[in-house]
């Protein structure tokens, strides 16, 4: 990639078990600052484990991972998840109203949001104003989907990452929140990595993309590259033999 180097989150021969079973196999490489990178792969080859090594939820059995530059492990875990957001394929809602769930991250420290901070960002995600007190039970999956990525941003992370965020939404609300991270990441730069089973998304999406087959990095690069790629395994995945 001809780009910094650094990245905005960099993996140095990272490995990474659990209960026996190699899930992630010498790691490295990193996820450019201020652009977008898809994370592709077959179900299982540890394209969340790797979310939950950025996130600090979890910690790697045997390599570094510097986010900003900065060793994970000197992080605040606090400080970490402020930095590096993290927005789930079911959008978790708490019982109550829109708002409740909007101020969940500054409640948790022990803040307030105002009816004004909450607006604000409600706008940024194309929510409407007017649903504010509304029960977010009732809310359709594409707007579950908007209120949970507006709840990342309250923190203003400088890395977003997106676990399938779009994979159980019809296609119109699939196309607001594409249009809403492309926006997210031209207007904030925030880093945005993203995992998505849709090739097409991350074709479309994507400023790079990396491949996982088994635990490994395939392949990795410039999004073109999944129209031709050269590792075998991937020309196969890219080909629907592996799921």
């Amino acid at each position: 990639m001809s780009v910094d180097e650094s990245g905005a989150i960099r993996f140095d021969h990272v490995d990474y078990s659990t209960d026996g079973t190699h899930i992630l196999k010498d790691i490295t490489g990193y996820f450019p600052n201020g652009k977008i990178t898809t994370l592709i792969g077959p179900s299982g080859a540890g394209k969340t484990t790797l979310f939950r090594l950025c996130n600090g939820l979890v910690s790697p059995d045997a390599g570094n991972i510097y986010v900003q530059g900065k060793a994970i492990d000197r992080y605040d875990p606090v400080v970490l998840r402020r930095t590096v957001g993290l927005a789930l394929q079911q959008a978790p809602m708490i019982r109550g109203t829109v708002k409740k769930n909007l101020a969940l991250p500054l409640t948790l420290q022990g803040e307030t949001m105002s009816d004004e901070q909450a607006k604000e960002l409600l706008n940024m995600v194309g929510l409407d104003e007017q649903f504010l007190y509304r029960d977010s039970k009732g809310l359709s999956g594409g707007q579950q989907q908007k209120l949970s990525i507006a709840r990342t941003l309250v923190n203003q992370p400088a890395i977003l990452l997106l676990d399938e965020i779009t994979s159980s939404l019809d296609q119109v609300s699939q196309h607001d929140i594409e249009t809403l991270i492309k926006q997210i990441n031209q207007t904030y730069e925030t880093t945005i990595v993203w995992i998505t089973h849709n090739l097409q998304q991350a074709i479309d999406i994507g400023d790079y993309a990396w491949v996982l087959i088994d635990g490994k990095v395939a392949e990795s690069g410039e999004s073109s590259l999944l129209h031709h790629p050269e590792n075998r395994s991937v020309q196969q995945f890219v080909k629907g033999e592996i799921e």
